[in-house]
């Protein structure tokens, strides 16, 4: 008699099957998909027209300041040379960029959008859904091997610096109460 384990799927590095593979997958990078889509649908349709302008060019110059000061402190601070998986020698988990890994830029790319929901189309309930996936997406780059927690908490935190843009667009509508 033949065995059903003779036709099961080897174990992997995450679990006992090849499914939890997948969702790690589509958590770690799947996600952002959503996060990007609701950003764009609340700029787009959140923001009334006579606050568009200065509140488009108020994200831009927030995700790129976060995007340089990642960049900067990158080049000036890289805490490990290789990245989780490469030291464990097994395969990524998810997709990367060929590059130390600090800070996580999906980890930065998402608090961004969260951050320009937050302030910029100022949905509460929009921000917090984007922050749940946001973290959901920082755990599943650990879980896949590709970051570090330092990676992801440092992506977290430089995006935040972008917040310096929305602060005179707080202190203008606390003025116009």
């Amino acid at each position: 008699m033949i065995s059903a384990s003779v036709y099961e799927r080897p174990p992997t590095r995450y679990t006992d099957g090849m499914d939890l593979q997948w969702i790690v997958k589509l958590i770690a990078d799947g996600l952002v998909v959503p996060i990007a889509l609701i950003g764009v649908y609340a700029l787009l349709k959140l923001v009334p027209n006579d606050k568009k302008y200065q509140v488009y060019a108020r994200v831009l110059m927030a995700g790129l300041t976060a995007y340089v000061t990642a960049k900067i402190i990158g080049v000036i601070y890289q805490p490990d040379q290789m990245r989780p998986f490469e030291v464990l020698g097994v395969a990524a988990g998810a997709s990367f960029l060929n590059n130390p890994g600090f800070p996580s830029d999906h980890a930065l790319f998402t608090m961004a959008i969260t951050l320009a929901v937050w302030f910029g189309a100022k949905d509460r309930r929009l921000a917090v859904i984007c922050l749940v996936m946001t973290i959901l997406v920082c755990v599943g780059r650990v879980i896949a091997l590709v970051h570090t927690p330092l990676d992801v908490i440092g992506g977290l935190l430089i995006a935040c610096v972008g917040i310096v843009w929305y602060i005179p667009m707080k202190r203008a509508e606390k003025s116009d109460i």
